[in-house]
């Protein structure tokens, strides 16, 4: 039986940052190649126009799904609670984008900033989820008064000392303690963190409302060493029915390129990259 789901890629992987001109280059060319829904990775929210960013997505018959960029200065851990503040801010945009979007949950790995990761003792570390469940819980409550829900993204071992595993944000969502937390998988961090791709989806569970995809090198999906099969029994176990996108980074923006480590390019063009993971997926989902 064919898995009931859509399919979707992110902007990164073509450009960076996504702004009001990245529409006309992006969209129809994404919605030719067979795409259901586009994946915004909104690094910030002043450079996009909403409402054209609307109107693109009707004249293209494409949905959207936001992802959000959590750096430094976007740290719900961090010991500065002016940085918090900054980051409840660029949350209530892009929460306001979504819905202006009609998107139901905004996502990202947003309990922390990209590349911390550290050596802490226990005490710390236990401060610091503390922290960020405690902040979450202002974001769960942000995110209900529009009628929205959040996804939290794990992370791989050298991008977060916080949260790596499906085990590790269930816990996180368990503490949190909100009916808007939710969860994005990335199978990127998945194929270097979990030992059993198809246990973890089933672990997520109902709690599932994302998945992000690319190859165990962050290449076109269908061309590495990815077990695609536990992917399948996973969400077929879970009767996932949302969108599947493709994540992966163009290698032409070079601040870019050197956070996510991406030393050359990993298709023949990033078209490529997704016309052709996108063949694969929809052939993967019959």
């Amino acid at each position: 039986m064919s898995l009931s789901i859509k399919f979707g890629v992110s902007t990164w992987l073509f450009t960076s940052p996504f702004q009001t001109s990245s529409i006309e280059e992006l969209f129809p060319k994404i919605a030719a190649m067979g795409f259901d829904v586009v994946e915004i990775a909104v690094e910030d929210p002043a450079l996009i126009d909403g409402q054209a960013v609307k109107e693109a997505l009707a004249k293209y018959k494409l949905k959207a799904i936001i992802c959000g960029a959590f750096g430094p200065t976007r740290d719900l851990t961090s010991e500065d609670p002016s940085i918090h503040e900054v980051c409840f801010k660029y949350i209530a945009d892009c929460l306001d984008l979504c819905v202006l979007w009609n998107i139901k949950f905004f996502a990202g790995p947003m309990y922390s900033a990209v590349g911390k990761a550290r050596m802490l003792l226990p005490e710390q570390r236990k401060e610091e989820w503390n922290l960020a469940v405690r902040n979450l819980k202002k974001v769960c409550e942000m995110a209900e008064e529009r009628g929205l829900q959040i996804a939290l993204e794990p992370l791989n071992r050298f991008e977060s000392d916080l949260v790596n595993t499906a085990s590790d944000v269930v816990r996180m969502i368990d503490d949190i303690d909100h009916p808007a937390a939710k969860i994005i998988l990335d199978g990127f961090h998945m194929n270097i963190e979990e030992p059993n791709i198809e246990e973890a989806i089933k672990l997520a569970g109902d709690k599932l409302i994302h998945v992000q995809v690319a190859e165990n090198y962050r290449g076109t999906p269908g061309t590495g060493q990815t077990n695609w099969a536990a992917y399948r029994r996973g969400l077929e176990a879970i009767n996932y029915t949302g969108t599947v996108s493709i994540e992966s980074f163009t290698p032409d923006n070079k601040e870019l390129a050197q956070a996510v480590c991406i030393w050359r390019p990993l298709a023949q063009s990033q078209d490529k990259f997704a016309s052709e993971g996108l063949a694969f997926l929809k052939k993967w989902a019959q």
